[in-house]
């Protein structure tokens, strides 16, 4: 499980460390997608196996579920952190979510979601704003 908020930098050579937290469950590998809302996905292989299973499952005849494979798939790749253990960041996937300098590393339950520094903080004001409306919401899904 994944948890807590971290702040690293990407280097010069675009790489980014992993939270010595998060290393164990990811040192054998990882894959990196774009997420939603401008964020980079990070899962382990069971995860991505997992999301990858239910997003390959939908009727592709859906115009709006291509959109959506084409979303998580075009721009996934497999990673295995290096000794120290940073990963590297493809172009792609640092444009899509505007990674450059400082990245929050945000451990989200199953996954671990990358975000630039500016677009967190905008992110997390919305969340605090909407937080009792959201919570009223979920009580429709049984939470």
């Amino acid at each position: 499980m994944f948890l807590g908020e971290y702040v690293h930098s990407i280097d010069d050579k675009n790489r980014l460390a992993v939270p010595a937290r998060f290393r164990q469950e990811l040192a054998e590998g990882l894959y990196l997608t774009k997420g939603v809302d401008r964020c980079v996905y990070v899962l382990t292989p069971d995860g991505w196996k997992g999301l990858a299973d239910r997003i390959a499952a939908l009727p592709s005849m859906q115009a709006s579920v291509r959109q959506l494979q084409r979303h998580f798939f075009s721009g996934a790749v497999r990673v295995v952190p290096d000794k120290l253990g940073r990963i590297l960041i493809p172009a792609s996937l640092r444009d899509y979510a505007q990674l450059d300098g400082e990245v929050v590393i945000a451990g989200v339950h199953s996954r671990i979601e990358l975000w630039s520094r500016q677009a967190w903080v905008d992110e997390q004001a919305r969340v605090d704003d909407q937080t009792a409306s959201l919570a009223e919401q979920m009580t429709s899904l049984g939470i």
